[in-house]
């Protein structure tokens, strides 16, 4: 079994990070994809306006109709800080025959040695280095560069889409529409329980 973890704070889920799961099945005949929203993530602050519970279910939202993506309570269910190398670790011991990956933005290689036990993340994950627009991929340490050579490193070229979820949050705040930059039930989630308002 090939399964890919896809880990975010999903603040909220948006058509950019579905579009990228989708991909990687694609490009990497995964038979799954299990987004992980993040419960304490270490090096980015959760934005206001959005519990966990609220991430959580949006994403439920977001990735029901499709039979390939699962969602996960893992991380948000521990309520400790969220590193990547623990969640593989469990994912490991659950499923030992597995064919771990994780996939995450290409800027994040940049970082991954910065990350909690890198090498030990990357013997038990292949890691999926998926490109966003504009993003210099020449940039990439020697160190990556190494994994890269071993194949721990995936780059997986995604359709250029220019969404993300601090956009989303700025156009709710304004009351701008959001419509086909979220699937139509976070978007209809959204207005219901009015999240990312000004105060």
């Amino acid at each position: 079994m090939k399964l890919a973890i896809m880990g975010g704070t999903f603040n909220p889920i948006h058509i950019g990070h579905l579009v990228c799961a989708e991909e990687a099945i694609t490009q990497y005949g995964l038979d799954q994809v299990v987004f992980m929203p993040a419960g304490l993530p270490p090096h980015k602050e959760v934005q206001n306006g959005a519990s966990s519970e609220d991430r959580y279910l949006m994403a439920a939202i977001a990735t029901a109709s499709n039979p390939r993506f699962e969602i996960s309570r893992y991380e948000i269910d521990r309520k400790q800080i969220s590193y990547t190398v623990d969640t593989i670790r469990h994912y490991r011991e659950e499923l030992p025959e597995a064919e771990l990956f994780f996939i995450t933005g290409a800027d994040a290689v940049t970082e991954i040695l910065e990350w909690k036990d890198p090498a030990e993340l990357l013997s038990m994950a292949v890691l999926i280095a998926a490109t966003r627009p504009g993003y210099p991929l020449d940039s990439i340490s020697g160190t990556t560069q190494h994994f890269l050579k071993q194949n721990r490193v995936r780059i997986m070229e995604i359709p250029a889409i220019g969404v993300s979820s601090s956009l989303i949050r700025e156009r709710t705040a304004k009351g701008q529409s959001i419509r086909y930059l979220v699937p139509q039930g976070v978007e209809q989630f959204i207005e219901k329980e009015r999240l990312y308002r000004q105060a």
